[in-house]
């Protein structure tokens, strides 16, 4: 019996020692920080072995295979030791892959906008009657769909956390939509590890396969060259008119895909803003890619509703709008949130710097915004980026007094924007968290 040991016992750790149980291993789970109640119970309901608050090596290092959960870094010493003894590491995404018989699968990437465009994919293929399932970053773990629900379709969202550690991972579509700097502090802050990480979404892809990128994303573009692509490749652009692809011209997107051609007016579009225009583009591509027919792909792109903690309007009051845009955990996403905004804003920006560079913002910050409130327990960056270009800032170490400091800079007819840029770990436990707590304040005016 093949041993499996899962270090990390988050959604993607249970799901992979759910489905692991299922075909058969010998599985074992093992936690350094305390395991949530509901994970504890899968884990006792289906008879697993496991531990928390310790790592005992002996368990682990007599493994055949260890599944490592994406937030844990190669520079751990645990997962050192497992290299040093060439056991196999693999993602929850490939050993998912590697069961998933065959059903076809759909894999979004990218720096900005893949769970926009992931969500998108999931409603174009659902409204056209698929038997499909959303899983993998976006929350739910592509091998718990496996093992408890199967379908004949998945749509990832994939992480380059996720992508590290696969080995055979093949989605009959691959979609990267965009590489910005980011997560740079687990790539040696060296952007190039970081862009090799993103095109690995390709690399097990075949002629029979389809791959759809930003040609007007430079580093995209860039490092096309670099790797051997055999999928038939679906550009997106909106800089000139393509042969074969999606494109935009005079407001218009057209579709034209191996005979098919389809027309739609961006103002039709639900989502707005020039990232959502991208977005909407990429997701459409990719139910041309598997055959929806073009009627249901234009009705989805006309219904899909914003997603919560994405450019998400809470409320507006006395002439005072507030937008939850917590997912903005990198530089770039807050650079679209800003380009989209048409009034003046009040920008809450801060929390984990992940080796953010603050330049790219200063003409969107310089022309759109009017006060800036730090969130975080380091805002030192912001300070020096912004002091000669915004008058108005103030630190604040809570939501709350975010929200009261972003009010009172405001007047009527203003934005206040939570669009933070960085991670949120320092002050709370992940992004929705934020966003919570954010909208909660706004409430509580």
């Amino acid at each position: 019996m093949k041993r499996i040991v899962i270090l990390g016992a988050g959604e993607s750790g249970i799901g992979t020692a759910l489905l692991a149980k299922q075909q058969g291993y010998n599985v074992f789970v093992t936690d350094g920080g305390a395991i949530k109640e509901n994970y504890k119970n899968d884990l006792l309901q289906y008879n697993i072995e496991f531990e928390e608050g310790q790592h005992t090596e002996e368990k682990i290092l007599n493994a055949d295979v260890v599944m490592k959960s994406p937030g844990i870094s190669e520079k751990n010493e645990l997962v050192k030791k497992i290299r040093a003894k060439a056991i196999d590491i693999i993602s929850e995404i490939e050993f998912a892959y590697q069961y998933k018989g065959d059903s076809k699968v759909i894999a979004i990437t990218g720096s900005n906008g893949k769970t926009t465009t992931t969500s998108i994919v999931f409603h174009i293929c659902k409204l056209a009657g698929e038997d499909c399932a959303m899983v993998g970053n976006i929350g739910y773990s592509f091998a718990r769909q496996v093992a408890e629900a199967p379908k004949k379709l998945y749509v990832v969202e994939v992480s380059s956390f996720q992508l590290d550690d696969i080995k055979t991972f093949r989605p009959d579509v691959a979609v990267i939509t965009n590489i910005t700097e980011d997560h740079l502090d687990r790539y040696e802050y060296d952007v190039k590890n970081y862009i090799k990480s993103k095109f690995r979404i390709i690399e097990n892809q075949t002629v029979d396969d389809v791959f759809i990128y930003n040609l007007d994303d430079e580093t995209t573009t860039e490092n096309l060259k670099n790797y051997s692509i055999r999928a038939t490749k679906a550009p997106i652009t909106m800089s000139k008119e393509l042969q074969e692809g999606a494109y935009l011209t005079n407001e218009e997107l057209r579709i034209k895909w191996r005979g098919e051609d389809m027309e739609m007016n961006v103002s039709d579009f639900t989502l707005k803003g020039m990232h959502n225009r991208y977005n909407s583009m990429a997701a459409s591509m990719s139910g041309f890619a598997i055959g929806i027919r073009k009627e249901k792909i234009r009705e989805a792109i006309q219904t899909f509703e914003s997603l919560e903690h994405r450019m998400e309007p809470v409320v507006t009051i006395r002439g005072v709008e507030f937008v939850n845009d917590s997912k903005a955990t990198n530089v770039n996403s807050t650079w679209y949130a800003l380009e989209s905004m048409e009034k003046p804003v009040i920008l809450i920006l801060g929390g984990v710097d992940k080796g953010n560079d603050y330049d790219a913002l200063q003409e969107m910050v310089k022309e759109k915004v009017k006060a800036i409130v730090c969130l975080g327990t380091e805002n030192e960056k912001i300070h020096e980026a912004f002091s000669n270009t915004v008058s108005q800032m103030i630190d604040v170490d809570n939501a709350k007094d975010a929200v009261i400091a972003a009010y009172r800079f405001a007047e009527k007819g203003d934005v206040v924007l939570l669009s933070p840029a960085c991670a949120s770990f320092d002050l709370f436990k992940n992004y929705e968290d934020r966003g919570e707590q954010f909208k909660r304040a706004v409430k509580d005016l």
